[in-house]
């Protein structure tokens, strides 16, 4: 497993931006799958973005696309989420994962999580 912490989240008005940094511990950081997804208190877990171990492939929820991009620096062992164009339904908590495999949205090919940043977008 590698261990994830979040930063970056924050409160910012609606059509600004925000960028989520998640750091990874571990040595075999490159050849991991990551992932964003969401959570409100009371629903599921939703996804936002995916990026294989290259960043050759990416993936978005519908609601996001073309607002949001994923990134990331092997070097670094970090995954970077862009958001920009921010709405009020961006508020939540956000949480980066990593996989053995790239699974796109499903939840459960994702081994480990972070503890989750929260970001707030006011109207």
């Amino acid at each position: 497993q590698v261990q994830l912490v979040e930063s970056g989240g924050g409160l910012v008005q609606a059509g600004g931006s925000l960028r989520l940094s998640c750091a990874a511990s571990g040595r075999t950081f490159s050849s991991w799958a990551m992932g964003w997804f969401r959570q409100a208190p009371g629903k599921e877990r939703e996804f936002v973005a995916a990026i294989n171990w290259s960043g050759g492939r990416t993936d978005y929820a519908n609601s996001v696309k073309g607002r949001f991009t994923i990134s990331r620096e092997n070097g670094k062992t970090t995954v970077y989420l862009q958001m920009n164009s921010l709405k009020a339904e961006d508020t939540t908590v956000y949480y980066c994962a990593a996989g053995t495999y790239y699974s796109g949205s499903y939840y459960g090919g994702y081994n480990s999580w972070g503890q989750g940043t929260q970001v707030t977008v006011s109207s």
